[in-house]
């Protein structure tokens, strides 16, 4: 799902839309993300993959901590058979350009749940820059997790296969 996917924010008429649009990416992914959640597409579904492209990470982390105190303070979801956040991480996953301050929370969303974009050709993306971006943002983590991050998880998404040799990480 394109970070649009949820139909937008109100704003202002004197707001200066592009920008606010591109600021709002992360809180229109969550939007997004939580509408098509809280359908039950994915608890009918099981096998139904839902990527979302755009938002970044920065709120996948407070959306699972989110869920769970939902359903454990309030009963939302305990009808289901499986716990909402549980479906969260089962049918979602979720892309990121550079969250250098958001990485942090891989474990708590998911290292086989988070791929990278570039976001090619818009003008936020990495490209030409892409491995620097890569080396600068990512650099300290395993790389066991950067190759997932970086190319394991949408090949298993898309099912489209890797190359045998890649470039160094």
């Amino acid at each position: 799902l394109h970070v649009g996917s949820s139909g937008g924010y109100p704003s202002p008429a004197d707001a200066p839309a592009l920008q606010l649009g591109a600021t709002m990416f992360g809180q229109l992914s969550l939007a997004a993300c939580a509408e098509w959640l809280w359908s039950g597409y994915p608890l009918k579904y099981q096998n139904l993959k839902i990527t979302m492209s755009e938002g970044g990470i920065g709120w996948v982390a407070m959306l699972l901590d989110r869920l769970d105190n939902i359903v454990d303070r309030s009963g939302y979801g305990l009808g289901w058979e499986t716990r909402p956040a549980d479906v969260l991480k089962r049918n979602f996953w979720f892309c990121t350009i550079d969250d250098p301050s958001t990485i942090m929370t891989r474990h708590r969303i998911g290292v086989e749940n988070i791929m990278f974009e570039t976001d090619y050709p818009h003008g936020d993306g990495t490209w030409p820059d892409t491995q620097q971006v890569v080396a600068d943002t990512y650099g300290d983590i395993p790389s066991d997790e950067l190759r997932s991050i970086l190319c394991e998880n949408a090949a298993r998404v898309f099912r489209h296969p890797l190359p045998n040799e890649v470039l160094p990480l």
